[in-house]
C-alpha cells in the first residue's frame, strides 16, 4: 500500500487532506497520508502537526510514495510540481467519490477534483489541474496544466483554458471561449470573449483590468 504525500500544508492543502480522507472510507488506499511544507509551524493549532513530514525542498521521493499537491497558486503549483517530478515523484490523482467525472475524456496526473464538481465527455484535463467543489467542466473542453477552478465556476462546452489559468470562485467561461496562459478571472465574472494571456479580467461581463 502507497504513502501519500501532499505538497502544502496550507488551507487549500488540509481541504485536499479531507477529501484523501473521504477516499480512505470507501475504500482503504494509503497506509499513510503526510504534509510537506517549508514552514515549520503551519500546522500548529489544527492538530495536525505530527501529520508535517519535512520541507518541500528538501524531500527525495521515495517508491513507496506518490504526491498530489495541495497548493492553489498556478505559478507556483506549477513550479513546486516540476521540480518535484522532475526529482522523480509520482503523481497522483485525487478524484472524491461525489464527484462526477467522465469516463470518456482524457486525464493527466496531480488532479484534483472536490465533491459535487462535474467533468463532462470529450474532456481533456491537463497534469496538476484543480477543480474545487461544485465547478462544472461541460463537453469538448480543454483545460490545460496548472489551472486552478474554484468553488461554483461553470466552464461550458468547447472551452479552453491554457497552462496556469486561475478562475476565481463563481467564474463563467461562455461557450467555444479560449483563456490565455496564466491568465485569471475574478470571482463572479462572466467571460463572454477570449482572454488573453496574463491578462486579469473582472465583472459581468468581464473586461481586462490588469
Amino acid at each position: 500500500m502507497k504513502k501519500l504525500i501532499i505538497v502544502g500544508a496550507g488551507g487549500w492543502g488540509r481541504v485536499v487532506r479531507q477529501w484523501a480522507l473521504d477516499i480512505q472510507k470507501q475504500s482503504a488506499r494509503w497506509e499513510s497520508i503526510r504534509f510537506l511544507d517549508d514552514n515549520p509551524v503551519v500546522l500548529d493549532g489544527f492538530g495536525l502537526r505530527e501529520s508535517l513530514i519535512g520541507t518541500i525542498r528538501d524531500y527525495q521521493p521515495a517508491a513507496e510514495e506518490e504526491v498530489i499537491c495541495g497548493i492553489g497558486d498556478p505559478a507556483i503549483k506549477i513550479n513546486i510540481c516540476d521540480q518535484l517530478r522532475r526529482k522523480g515523484a509520482v503523481f497522483t490523482n485525487i478524484i472524491h467519490p461525489h464527484a462526477l467525472v467522465t469516463e470518456y475524456g482524457g486525464f493527466g496526473s496531480g488532479i484534483i477534483v472536490s465533491p459535487f464538481a462535474a467533468i463532462v465527455v470529450t474532456t481533456l484535463i491537463g497534469d496538476f489541474v484543480t477543480v474545487n467543489a461544485f465547478s462544472v467542466i461541460g463537453h469538448d473542453s480543454t483545460v490545460e496544466r496548472g489551472c486552478t477552478l474554484s468553488a461554483h465556476c461553470d466552464i461550458m462546452a468547447n472551452v479552453h483554458l491554457e497552462e496556469g489559468v486561475f478562475l476565481g470562485s463563481g467564474a463563467r467561461i461562455l461557450p467555444n471561449l479560449r483563456v490565455g496562459r496564466n491568465a485569471k478571472v475574478g470571482a463572479g465574472s462572466v467571460v463572454v470573449r477570449n482572454v488573453p494571456a496574463g491578462a486579469t479580467v473582472f465583472g459581468n461581463p468581464a473586461k481586462i483590468i490588469s
